[in-house]
Formats: C-alpha cells, structure tokens, sequence
C-alpha cells in the first residue's frame, strides 16, 4: 500500500482521502484551517455527505487518515499527491490560482528534496492546465524538470449525495500522465480497484471530465427545452412523450431476455427546473471559455448555459399566467439544495426560483431538511423575506402553491395529505398526477 498526500480537504479532496484510506493506503490530507485539521482528526467531518461520518471514524480509528495544516510533512512521506483545491469559476473563466499556489509550495519541497515525487491533478481544470500550468510552476519553483518529479491527471466522477459510492464502486478509472513512474504509481494506487482503467495523456484525462458533465448539461438543456414547447403549445402530455423517448431502444436497450433495461442516464432525459451544484455550470462555463480563446464559436455550450439559467424562472411565469399574477399568494418551496442527499445549494435552481417569486410579491415560505443555513448565506440579504420552516407539513396546510423543488424522501409524505385547495407544481415530476388529492397539479410540459 502507499503513502498518499491530498492537498484540499473539500469535497473531493476528503471524499478521495477517507476512500483511499478505507482500502489501506496511508493518507495524509492538508489543509491550511486549524479547524478543518482538528475536526478531521477527531473524525469530525466538516462536509456533508451520506455514509461520511462512519467511514471517517473507521478510517481514523485504523490509522490511515490524518489531518495536518504542514505540507512538508505530508510530502516527508508520500510517494504521490493529489491536488484536490478548488477552481472557481471568475467571470465564466476557470480560476487556477489556488492550484499555482499549492504548485509553488510543492515545487519549493522538491527543491529541496532528492525523493522523487508524483503530483497528480483530482481538480477539475481545462485541458492543457497539467503539462503547462502545473509543469511550468513546478519546474520554475523546484529548479528542476519533468522526470525529476512526475505529473499526473487524475480526474473524478463523484456525484454528491453518492460519493462515496461513486469512489468505491466507479464505472472506470482514468490514468492521465506524462510520465511512466507516474502511471505506475496511479496503477498501483488503484490496484484493489477491479474496473476498467483508461490510460492517456494529461489533456485527454482533462478534456473527458468536461466533456463527461457537459453532454449530461446538454440532455438537461434540450429535453427542458422540448418541454417548455410543450406547455406553450397546450394538449400535450409530456409524460408521455418523455416516456416514448425513453424507450428508444439505443437509451434503454433489451437484454438477450427481451427485457428493458432502463440506464441511469434516462434521469438526465426528465424535464425539471435546470441543473446546479458545483459542477455542471462551472465546467460548462469554462469549456466554453477555453473555446472562445481558442476562436471556436462554443454554439452548444451557449445554448445549454442560457436555456439553463432561464429554465427556473419559467416557472414562475407559468404560475404568474395561470393565477393571474402571484402577488400576495402563499406559496411554500420544498427544496433548497441542489439535489437531494446534500445541503449544497451552490447554482441551485430554488435560487432563481424564489427570488422570482419574491419579484412578484409572493409570500415565500421555505422548507430544507439541511440546507437553510446554507442557502441564507447563499441568497443574501433578502432572505428575510422569506419564513423558513421547520415543520413543512404544518406549512402546506396554510399555503395556497406548493412548488416541489428537491425531491427529498420526506417529501412522499405528500401522497397523505390531503390539497384539495392547492396547486401543486411537481419540478422534478416527482409524483404521478395521481399520487396526490389537489385543486391543480403542474409539471414542466404540463399546460
């Protein structure tokens, strides 16, 4: 087994660590916060994410995961790192400086160190990032060369709410490197994995992860899309087209039984009110960037970000057209977080959506099982218009508009009360029309 260090102890970062940990690599995880250290150390997790806690009191109990704010330390023993910081997204452009920052500290190490080491991107960054950005500030601050130290791109699929999973169960694994040592260390890094590995070079390991989140953006985009003709045009039942769509048998091929075999990827085939989270949006932008610098048009990058971030508020304009305006109506949100299983609300759609509402004078009450605080902070300072709940259920029997926006498991408890009185818009489809006793109940597509 190895000796890892990961520097970034966030979402990817920790997810990576306690993972690799649990297979009995020694990881040591850095982190500048004194906090985020001792935490981590007591085997408190300092992210949210389902199965976390006990994995990382397992993996800290064992002795293969600690914290440490020194870097040099954690390079003292590692024959790899893995630079999992974050890479923002400024004015639509991906922002590296964190990455040239910890490539600085790392090319000082190797200055000064006769160990040969390999540093392998985990952070998403546009391809050409690792054999010129990284190269070049490593070679700059170490005083030496590619070969006196290896690169590598080690890029993740983890989704959250199933990271964990994600990491333990992966569909394939990806070997990006420049250098022989290197690939050799990824391989044996990954040894107890039993999966399809890919080995290519550093831009091809960059250029999948983005084109991976941004073909899943673009179904997003276009079955949104179709699905918006739909309730401008009326007397359609998208469900049913949806449905038609879905058993196209190049999505949901059959078996040699004659049975259908219904992929994941149909979930990105579903009308709902866009995509969030950290990821799909920033890579996209920072796609489409790249591809400008370069004189490329980005058409279908450009399409998938404006269909994108006008599809929320189109939400508010159906239930503006229906009820005559909104002004004054009770309407209660379910949902704050991106998706479910996380308290993430970073590009959430509930964002645009409730900031819609308030522009039109709705009274908003609010319901997240974790990501409130989250989404105060997020929202700014007009959150104090809007009466976050504790008790939803208590809630829906003073509103006059339920509009479900997270399909939180608790939410099915819906299926038992009685809205005869109310309109329920249902974003993510997350009900049959039938499952539920109410006045009116609306889908994206539904007219």
């Amino acid at each position: 087994m190895m000796n890892v260090a990961i520097v970034g102890t966030g979402y990817v970062g920790l997810i990576s660590g306690v993972c690799l940990a649990e297979v009995g690599h020694r990881v040591h995880c850095v982190d500048l916060n004194p906090k985020i250290v001792n935490n981590l150390n007591l085997a408190i997790p300092t992210i949210y994410e389902k199965g976390l806690p006990e994995l990382l009191k397992k993996v800290v109990s064992s002795g293969n995961f600690s914290a440490t704010n020194s870097l040099d330390l954690a390079l003292e023993e590692a024959d790899i790192v893995l630079i999992a910081v974050g890479t923002p997204s400024k004015d639509g452009a991906i922002d590296l400086s964190a990455i040239k920052t910890v490539c600085q500290s790392v090319g000082e190490y190797i200055k000064n160190s006769e160990k040969h080491i390999s540093v392998v991107l985990k952070s998403t960054v546009i391809p050409s990032t690792t054999d010129t950005v990284v190269r070049n500030e490593l070679e700059k601050f170490s005083g030496k060369t590619l070969g006196d130290f290896g690169l590598g791109m080690n890029p993740e699929f983890l989704r959250e709410g199933n990271a964990i999973e994600d990491f333990c169960s992966p569909d394939r694994i990806i070997f990006g490197y420049e250098d022989e040592k290197t690939l050799s260390r990824l391989a044996e890094l990954y040894k107890p994995w039993d999966v399809e590995k890919l080995e290519m070079n550093t831009r091809s390991a960059e250029l999948l992860k983005y084109a991976n989140n941004t073909v899943l953006a673009t179904q997003i985009s276009i079955i949104n899309e179709l699905a918006n003709v739909s309730s401008a045009l009326g007397g359609i039942d998208f469900e049913d087209v949806v449905k038609g769509l879905h058993l196209d048998k190049r999505w949901s091929p059959l078996d040699e039984s004659g049975n259908r075999i219904f992929p994941e990827i149909l979930t990105y085939l579903r009308p709902g009110c866009g995509f969030g989270g950290s990821c799909f949006p920033k890579d996209v932008q920072a796609l489409r960037s790249q591809g400008e610098t370069l004189g490329l048009e980005m058409a279908i990058s450009n399409a998938v970000l404006s269909t994108n971030d006008q599809q929320p508020f189109s939400l508010v304009n159906i239930l503006a057209k229906r009820l005559g305006g909104l002004s004054g109506k009770k309407i209660l949100v379910l949902g704050l977080s991106f998706k479910p299983e996380t308290d993430d609300v970073r590009e959430s759609p509930a964002i645009k959506i409730v900031h819609g509402l308030i522009k039109e004078n709705a009274r908003v009450s609010a319901h997240d099982p974790i990501a409130v605080s989250n989404f105060i902070e997020e929202f700014g300072e007009t959150a104090s218009r809007i009466n976050f709940c504790e008790d939803w259920r208590s809630a829906v029997e003073s509103a006059s508009i339920v509009v479900i926006i997270t399909p939180w498991a608790e939410y099915l408890d819906l299926k038992n009360i009685s809205m005869k009185d109310k309109i329920v818009f249902d974003t993510r489809a997350y009900f049959k029309k039938s499952d539920l006793e109410v006045l009116s109940y609306l889908t994206f597509g539904s007219s």
